[in-house]
């Protein structure tokens, strides 16, 4: 047996209640109409009907929209809030960061000039520093979230 798992947005959902909420409100409009003797009665009610289900379809549409989530994907959302420094000395490199994870889910590796960082929760990063093709880690420090690279 095959399951469905679908999700559905508030804008389906909406789809679905308005057609009832114009069913129930011309129900309700045809049981005025037959109730009042008067047709002046029946045309005021008519017309505060029609209002009042404009307005209720308006407000339903407004808060689908205003209840959408901003979406930002979670890869261009590390780059931008990621922060390292990367300080030049006379024939070294030292490298800061901030990289989450414990100390054994940490990988750094320096290949051709390029330092790959990896962390815990899919974190990884490619930093290229220019002028290190020759050169390797000669120290790896890591505490309280911050790595500490030295490399020469």
């Amino acid at each position: 047996m095959a399951s469905y798992k679908g999700a559905y947005s508030n804008e389906q959902s909406l789809n679905f209640v308005i057609p009832i909420m114009v069913i129930l409100f011309l129900g309700i409009i045809y049981i005025m109409t037959q109730r009042s003797g008067s047709g002046f009665v029946s045309f005021i009610l008519i017309g505060a009907a029609a209002v009042t289900m404009f307005y209720w379809v308006r407000v339903l549409k407004k808060m689908t929209k205003d209840q959408k989530p901003t979406y930002t994907p979670r890869g261009e959302q590390e780059t931008k809030n990621w922060v390292y420094d990367l300080i030049k000395g006379e024939g070294e490199f030292v490298f800061v960061a901030e990289v989450p994870g414990p100390e054994d889910k940490i990988a750094v590796r320096l290949i051709d000039g390029i330092l790959y960082i990896r962390g815990s929760g899919g974190f990884s990063k490619e930093v290229p520093i220019e002028g290190s093709s020759s050169m390797q880690i000669f120290d790896f420090k890591y505490r309280n979230g911050v790595l500490t690279l030295r490399i020469k």
